[in-house]
């Protein structure tokens, strides 16, 4: 039996329907539906890359690190946020899903509490959204462009944004008015030791500007923490899960093959806005 799906057609915005094997939109515009269950919405022609998010290395290395519990705090803490703000029969997107490890535990707290949500996660790589296939239960996934979401004009409810990109136009365009966005980045302290360890002249991060046009900030909390870590397969899998390791040498690289410990601090800014 034909039903209604989570996301919109790519190429016009239309609704789609699921065919079991495929979804298909009222203008006919039709992708099939990998075994895994995600649908790739990703228009060719709109992205010039060959390379398209993380790889399976980054995601399995992720996933290695993550299930060990070293963000719990900050996995516990984006659950009870969405908690706050959810309402049965809410719509929830997660863009730029990664892995799937915070969402599995968001779609999990909802059901406990009895909170029917739709919830929907893009990511640009297709390894990411298999891995987060395999971790939640109930959840649209499909492989898709924070940039270019395949989504219809004021639908969402709540909005995550963990780690990846801010497309702010596409968040604006896409969450309905009064809505949620949830954003966490990395504070300027965030990993640093794991950056002395590798780099000869590491770098803090960025300090961002909270203040985004067109919402309004509800809720500042910075979560500090130190994580210990005691063998070099955590370690490993750490670097390879940030950004810095493909734009690292290898000679830098090398140079946590035998660091077996290490305390390192994570600094995790969360936002809470308000659509305006």
């Amino acid at each position: 039996m034909n039903k209604n799906y989570f996301f919109s057609c790519p190429v016009c915005k239309g609704n789609m329907l699921d065919k079991n094997n495929t979804v298909e939109c009222e203008n006919s515009h039709c992708f099939d539906k990998a075994k895994q269950g995600y649908v790739n919405l990703l228009l060719s022609q709109k992205s010039s890359s060959s390379r398209h998010g993380d790889d399976k290395l980054m995601i399995q290395a992720r996933q290695g690190f993550l299930d060990k519990g070293y963000y719990k705090n900050l996995c516990d803490f984006i659950s009870e946020a969405v908690l706050k703000y959810a309402f049965d029969g809410c719509v929830i997107l997660d863009a730029g899903c990664g892995d799937g490890y915070y969402l599995s535990s968001i779609s999990t707290l909802l059901k406990s509490n009895n909170i029917n949500a739709s919830i929907g996660a893009v990511d640009i790589s297709k390894d990411a959204v298999k891995y987060t296939l395999k971790r939640t239960d109930g959840v649209s996934c499909a492989v898709a462009s924070v940039f270019d979401l395949p989504v219809k004009e004021k639908t969402i409810d709540i909005l995550l944004n963990i780690f990846s990109p801010l497309a702010l136009k596409e968040y604006s365009r896409v969450l309905k008015d009064n809505s949620i966005l949830i954003c966490v980045t990395p504070g300027e302290e965030h990993l640093f030791e794991l950056k002395k360890a590798v780099y000869d002249n590491p770098i803090k991060n960025d300090t961002l500007n909270k203040a985004l046009d067109g919402f309004e900030i509800k809720e500042e909390t910075r979560l500090e923490n130190v994580i210990e870590i005691d063998n070099n397969r955590d370690i490993q899998n750490l670097f390879m899960m940030t950004p810095y390791y493909y734009k690292t040498g290898i000679n830098d690289q090398n140079k946590l093959k035998n660091i077996n410990r290490l305390k390192i601090q994570t600094v995790f800014d969360v936002t809470v806005y308000k659509k305006l």
